[in-house]
């Protein structure tokens, strides 16, 4: 299981610890209250509770494993006291939640498992008419036929429980790979831009180098020229080279806007795009510089299910959610690029908060703000 799927399943488990844990705890303590006779009964009854509670609080903590046994111990010895002893119908409380989260996560055999536990139930249950002279129909509904019952129906609702965390695991899991996929996209892309640079460089130096060659001795005035010519190619490349390294060769924004809603949705990342100008020439590279490195932060770093992209004639805008409740991590490629923007008198702010992440480059305005469009 991936660290994101158990994040997410924490989540949900911790959803269902706020909404349910009130109800548990309530119910069990109101049956133990107006179905008890002497502090002894509501004890015995009290500690079945008690064992429910600690075992629904380790199941949403993910720790159930370690206090299975013992609490299923506990709440079926509760359930049998309840029948023989204190002659409480209501005492199957306990084992009604401790057994039903049990049994659906059990490696194997869980069709056999709550069988057995329903079983034990009915058959607990049906061993009050050995302690009892009491109507013989009202003692089978009351220990037998509704214990069971209520037994085998929570038994049951936990089997789509534990299936819909399966697929919650499972379509995390596949949100991470095509996360990764989209990154690993991205990584050829930058060396299809990398052999753009130096394939058709090397290719027309080897040719140089090689009619330099011919024309040393025939020609060295010539020969002089393309030597010259391959040391100012090598240059220029080895410039583009650091250009692209440093996220500063220049880009087309329509392009990387393409790209970036490419990527996203690869991701499995709802995109919206927002354009209320064309950017001005001036400020569409850095833009696009922008747009690049968050969408790599955002596919590497975050749990985006949404983005959302605003563009303007002066700027960008780009917020997602699913951002880890942090203090604002040290910026990387994103501080570089801050420092080109203010270079060029613009402003780069990144902020962080309430699970969304914000980063937006503004330009000041050449002249009257352009009218929205759509």
């Amino acid at each position: 299981m991936s660290d994101i799927s158990e994040v997410t399943r924490g989540r949900l488990r911790r959803l269902n610890l706020i909404m349910v844990f009130p109800s548990i705890a309530v119910g069990g303590v109101l049956l133990v209250a107006l179905d008890t006779e002497s502090w002894w009964d509501a004890a015995v009854l009290g500690l079945g509770v008690l064992a429910a509670l600690l075992a629904f609080v380790s199941w949403t903590a993910g720790g159930l494993a370690r206090v299975a046994v013992p609490c299923l111990v506990v709440t079926a010895g509760v359930w049998l006291f309840g029948v023989l002893v204190a002659g409480s119908g209501k005492a199957v409380f306990g084992l009604s939640v401790v057994g039903p989260l049990i049994v659906p996560r059990l490696p194997r055999g869980r069709g056999w498992a709550a069988a057995g536990l329903v079983a034990y139930v009915a058959l607990a249950g049906a061993t009050r008419f050995l302690v009892t002279q009491d109507d013989p129909r009202g003692v089978l509904i009351e220990f037998v036929i509704v214990p069971a019952g209520v037994t085998a129906v929570v038994t049951g609702l936990m089997f789509p429980n534990k299936r819909f965390y399966d697929v919650v695991e499972e379509l995390d899991e596949s949100r991470w790979r095509e996360a990764e996929l989209a990154v690993v996209r991205e990584r050829m892309r930058f060396a299809s831009d990398l052999h753009d640079i130096q394939g058709h460089t090397l290719h027309v130096v080897k040719l140089k180098v090689a009619l330099a060659q011919k024309l040393v001795h025939r020609d060295p005035g010539r020969a002089e020229q393309e030597l010259r010519e391959i040391h100012s190619l090598v240059g220029d490349t080895i410039a583009q080279t650091k250009e692209l390294a440093y996220a500063q060769r220049r880009l087309n924004l329509p392009a990387e806007l393409e790209n970036a809603k490419n990527l996203f949705e690869a991701a499995g990342i709802e995109v919206h795009i927002r354009r209320v100008a064309y950017a001005d020439t001036g400020v569409s590279e850095l833009l696009g510089q922008v747009l690049r490195e968050t969408t790599t932060n955002i596919l590497r770093h975050a749990e985006a299910e949404e983005v959302r992209i605003t563009l303007s004639g002066t700027g960008i805008s780009i917020v997602n959610d699913g951002a880890p409740n942090t203090p604002l991590p040290e910026l990387g490629g994103l501080a570089v690029l801050g420092q080109r923007v203010a270079d060029e008198g613009g402003t780069l702010t990144v902020e962080q908060e309430d699970g969304r992440f914000l980063t937006a480059a503004a330009f000041p305005s050449p002249g009257p703000d352009p009218q929205e469009t759509r």
